[in-house]
């Protein structure tokens, strides 16, 4: 059996749920999420910021996450994602890019696209960025 991988879902209203994912898949207009108690809840991906996902449920507040781009090779192009509500992340995309070079993603085009944490201890392992819920990204070179 696959193990069920931890996430936050972050919504653009500010709301945040914890819970576990059995299935993942970009294209979808809905996300599955079950809690401790095999209770589960479906999420509109239109609702949705971003989706992390995390080594641990309660991460490590005191640490101060790596934000610059040390990697000799690095696994990807390296980005910075400014959201609509002023936040911002910096990662690496792997893969093509999934929007004309850089300009804005067109939501029609893809629901989102992963973005690879630069800091190797992050408790983030990846993150779903939620394509709507972007106001630009600038690839770094």
């Amino acid at each position: 059996m696959m193990e069920r991988q931890k996430v936050v879902l972050r919504f653009v209203d500010g709301r945040v749920v914890k819970g576990h994912l059995d299935d993942f898949s970009p294209k979808a207009d809905s996300i599955l999420i079950g809690e401790e108690s095999d209770a589960t809840q479906r999420f509109g991906m239109d609702e949705l910021k971003a989706i992390f996902f995390v080594r641990t449920f309660e991460g490590d507040k005191t640490r101060s996450e790596k934000k610059s781009f040390e990697k000799e090779n690095p696994p990807g192009k390296r980005v910075f994602v400014k959201f609509k509500d002023g936040e911002s992340m910096v990662g690496y995309v792997e893969g093509e890019i999934p929007w004309e070079k850089g300009f804005f993603l067109e939501p029609a085009k893809a629901k989102g696209f992963f973005l690879i944490p630069v800091d190797d201890a992050s408790n983030n392992t990846k993150v779903f960025v939620i394509a709507q819920s972007v106001w630009e990204v600038t690839v770094m070179g």
